[in-house]
């Protein structure tokens, strides 16, 4: 399992570096111990944090509730929570076999 992934409670947290104003949104591998996820939503207005908390939930297939922002509101590196999710689970949608 990548070390972007622990246990937390009834979820899953996530270390994740974000790529603001790229060309598409996507999953782009890992970066150290961090998920990088590439933006197509600039860092304005919390236009990046929305995005990328949609896209989290587009990814896993679930509610866009059970996916929240815990720490890095303003910075590139952020960490969210993943609710309803194991490390495992979350790891084999966003790096699907």
């Amino acid at each position: 399992m990548q070390p972007c992934f622990k246990p937390d409670g009834t979820g899953t947290r996530v270390l994740v570096k974000v790529q603001p104003r790229a060309s598409k949104n996507q999953v782009s591998g890992m970066l150290g111990d961090a998920l990088k996820i590439k933006l197509t939503a600039p860092p304005v207005d919390s236009a990046a944090n929305e995005a990328l908390l949609r896209f989290i939930a587009e990814v896993l297939r679930c509610s866009p509730s059970a996916v929240r922002l815990v720490r890095g509101e303003t910075s590139r590196n952020k960490v969210i929570s993943i609710q309803g999710f194991t490390p495992s689970q979350v790891a084999l949608l966003v790096f699907p076999p």
